[in-house]
């Protein structure tokens, strides 16, 4: 019997919801709730706020020609920033799961022909970081 998929369960899902909150109330304490993978919601939660500003270096030096960030709401950035630091900084972690499962989450929050569009951004700036890892 294949599980069922929740989405309160998804690792993703509650980096983007906790993201979301703090983009929203920069005040508020981030709270990261009881969950199998708490050590890597935290790490994404705050390491894509911690470097934000090299998150948005990237989306300009690789996305600048594709993406008017002005032009898109809060939650398709959050999720666009949330995913570029999993492919700048969980090496380990295959880009194609990064994608997917990023995809899959965006599901639950932005509609289906914004999430072929991520889908195509996430790629573009994947295969240039590859390259640019694989020529240090």
């Amino acid at each position: 019997m294949k599980p069922v998929f929740s989405p309160k369960n998804n690792p993703r899902v509650i980096i983007i919801q906790i993201l979301y909150a703090k983009y929203y109330n920069n005040d508020q304490n981030i709270i990261i709730p009881k969950h199998r993978f708490k050590k890597f919601i935290k790490d994404v939660v705050f390491g894509t706020i911690e470097r934000n500003e090299l998150i948005l270096t990237e989306i300009k030096k690789y996305l600048e020609s594709d993406i008017n960030l002005e032009n898109h709401d809060k939650v398709f950035l959050i999720i666009l920033k949330s995913a570029i630091y999993e492919l700048l900084y969980k090496p380990s972690t295959s880009s194609k799961i990064i994608i997917k499962e990023y995809l899959n989450a965006s599901n639950f929050f932005i509609e289906n022909t914004k999430t072929k569009y991520l889908n195509a951004l996430l790629d573009k700036i994947s295969k240039n970081l590859r390259l640019r890892n694989e020529g240090n």
